[in-house]
């Protein structure tokens, strides 16, 4: 699977859009090195930018809905929680010799789910702050 910001993950908010597309842009060089059999070795940078990422960018998220007085704030940020206890649960679980095909697998459907969210929940937040 490919990880790209198409039109149809677009929010039309251009910080979230561009964060988005700072988070894909990430996960591919991850996908292409894992294709060129250098999964192991790039691992680490892509899981230090994840744990960042998810902080940070949930975060403006969070306090954009918060300003906009977002009806669905309580279940996003419900989302994000559990999201980030995920990831670094998946995160702990890599043995110290570095992530195995499994490890990656698990990471890579961790963040097909956040594919999904960016696709239906920040969607629908965009259309929300569009009518704002």
């Amino acid at each position: 699977m490919r990880y790209t910001l198409t039109k149809d993950l677009e929010t039309g908010n251009a910080i979230i859009d561009q964060e988005h597309r700072e988070l894909f842009q990430a996960v591919e060089r991850l996908m292409d090195a894992c294709g060129k059999g250098q999964g192991r070795s790039s691992m680490e940078p892509a899981i230090r930018f994840l744990l960042d990422y998810v902080d940070k960018h949930f975060a403006h998220e969070e306090r954009i809905q918060q300003e906009s007085r977002y009806p669905n704030l309580t279940a996003h940020k419900s989302f994000h929680t559990a999201y980030k206890k995920t990831l670094r649960d998946i995160v702990a679980q890599i043995p110290p010799s570095g992530p195995t095909v499994t490890d990656l697998g698990k990471l890579n459907s961790h963040i097909a789910a956040l594919v999904s969210h960016i696709r239906t929940e920040d969607k629908r937040l965009s259309g929300y702050l569009k009518q704002k």
